[in-house]
């Protein structure tokens, strides 16, 4: 949560010049306006903005400070809201993108309202979603990752969003850097680590054509709607070309297997009872897409494996004392990176 007093104004933007650049490029919305901070979002700061007249718009910039190069890119996410409109794949509206600086110290765009909530836990759903609707919602969940797994990037001006080839190669390498970089800090290191990432590499599948992955897709990057499906699928800072499996699995992270007894997704958003397998899931998409699923194990484990390689960086940089520990069960994060690796061989183990 920001600690940002709002009395003083929207934290980042400079309210006058952003309302008075919103009065000649945005139709439909006329300042003054009320700002209302909305969470989520991975720190990029987003407002609700309303007019008097009941025009309504969101407008998002990246959080404050130095970034890096690529992080919180928002000329990225205009681009594929704005390639996505037109397609089967829901997003918020692509109102309008400021390449200006000097308006409010950074890139913003402004995009349409979509009313519906993301879902990070068991209780948003309890309260969002009733039972008798969750295999709605999670066909709907499914069937748009189809949708956007179908779209040809060429042909929505896409084709340069990232590099085609071996996107799980690449990912690979970066993360087994980031594991290496961390070991001496986090006074970690775990041999299967090393071993995961020699079998990934050695048994590395042919990707077939590039297409648009979301990189981060489940619920919490969600807007789901009262009708209970997905009404918009929003940051998209992350996404580029790459292998639609290797998104796929990712997506399945949250969704327990049929044959599970372990509590291990205690307090997720899928965990309550009316949702259906990740098997039926799988199924519904393999039916869709015409996608051969067989080797799902591998993006499986792979996924495991780039999860705990991110923990790990995060546990080095606090054992660094580059981030305040107060509050953090730092045994309790420990043992994730641990849980996560043994996930990772579970699913190589199935192949």
């Amino acid at each position: 949560m920001s600690t940002h007093d709002e009395s003083k104004g929207p934290e980042g933007y400079d309210q006058p010049a952003v309302e008075a650049w919103i009065a000649e490029h945005v139709d439909g919305l006329t300042p003054p306006l009320r700002w209302t901070r909305l969470e989520g979002g991975h720190s990029n700061l987003t407002y609700r903005l309303d007019d008097a007249q009941g025009g309504t718009a969101v407008v998002r910039r990246p959080p404050q400070g130095k970034l890096l190069p690529k992080a919180h890119d928002m000329s990225r996410e205009w681009a594929l809201i704005s390639a996505l409109g037109p397609t089967a794949v829901p997003v918020p509206r692509a109102i309008a993108f400021c390449e200006s600086p000097n308006i409010t110290g950074a890139w913003f765009y402004v995009m349409g309202l979509v009313n519906g909530r993301p879902l990070y836990s068991a209780a948003n759903t309890e309260e969002w979603v009733p039972e008798d609707r969750r295999t709605k919602l999670a066909h709907s969940f499914i069937d748009v990752l189809a949708n956007l797994h179908a779209v040809d990037p060429d042909e929505v001006g896409l084709g340069t969003l990232g590099k085609r080839d071996s996107y799980v190669g690449r990912q690979l390498r970066t993360w087994y850097r980031s594991w290496t970089a961390s070991i001496e800090p986090a006074q970690l290191d775990d041999p299967r680590a090393h071993e995961l990432q020699r079998f990934f590499l050695d048994h590395l599948p042919d990707q077939g054509p590039a297409r648009v992955v979301h990189g981060d897709y489940g619920l919490h990057n969600c807007l789901v709607g009262r009708d209970s499906t997905i009404a918009a699928v929003v940051d998209w800072e992350i996404s580029t070309l790459g292998d639609p499996l290797a998104d796929l699995a990712y997506a399945m992270n949250q969704w327990i297997p049929g044959t599970n007894t372990m509590p291990s997704g205690r307090g997720t958003a899928t965990s309550v009872p009316g949702f259906p397998s990740r098997e039926a899931l799988l199924e519904r998409y393999a039916e869709r897409t015409g996608r051969d699923l067989s080797n799902l194990d591998y993006y499986v484990g792979f996924n495991r494996w780039k999860s705990a390689a991110i923990s790990h960086g995060v546990y080095a940089r606090y054992m660094e004392g580059k981030k305040s520990t107060k509050g953090l069960d730092m045994d309790e994060m420990r043992e994730r990176i641990v849980r996560t690796l043994d996930l990772a061989e579970e699913a190589v183990s199935r192949l």
